[in-house]
């Protein structure tokens, strides 16, 4: 993995959280959509592991609902 797209994944979770409001934020969807825009390669498994890191940071609610 090149460390931009470490640094891109990173910047958009820190985007798509900031700018979330209402419901729970769907982890299936919020990785759909991360991988749509940054092309990343990372498993699910490490997306999920950031987006559940930060959302906790920064007090935005989450649904677990990625199928293992």
């Amino acid at each position: 993995m090149a460390p931009n797209q470490s640094t891109n994944l990173a910047t958009s979770v820190d985007k798509l959280l900031g700018s979330h409001s209402g419901d729970p934020l769907s982890i299936k969807a919020a990785i759909n959509m991360l991988r749509d825009k940054t092309g990343t390669e990372r498993s699910d498994a490490d997306i999920e592991g950031l987006i559940t890191k930060k959302a906790a940071a920064c007090g935005v609610p989450i649904v677990s609902d990625r199928e293992i």
